[in-house]
């Protein structure tokens, strides 16, 4: 029967909620810089960083989302290969989630954004 350790389980019911908590607050950043400044040629480049950096971290969410999906659909085992990409797709979430958070609150000091 496939199946994830208990371990991992719990590391990605921990997992999820961040990544949508850092999802939110880049995403807020972004329209906050927008709304107070718009698209110039000063905000463009932060603008878009913080856009990529978000992005970045959506596809990891949505890869790790799919993953354990694809795991649980598994049977009678789940195939190495995929274990393996959940396994590596955790731990680049949890180093880009820190990264993304890093970037839009250097963003939010930089423009002095609430």
């Amino acid at each position: 029967m496939a199946n994830l350790p208990d371990e991992i389980l719990t590391t990605i019911s921990n997992l999820l909620p961040r990544l949508f908590q850092v999802i939110n607050l880049a995403t807020e950043t972004e329209f906050s810089l927008f709304e107070q400044y718009g698209e110039t040629d000063e905000t463009i480049g932060e603008l878009e960083q913080v856009r990529n950096a978000e992005e970045r971290l959506r596809t990891l969410y949505n890869r790790i989302y799919g993953l354990v999906l694809q795991v649980a659909e598994s049977q009678p085992a789940a195939n190495s290969a995929t274990l393996n990409l959940l396994y590596q797709s955790i731990e680049q979430a949890v180093a880009t989630a820190y990264a993304v958070e890093a970037t839009a609150q250097e963003t939010k000091r930089n423009w002095n954004l609430l």
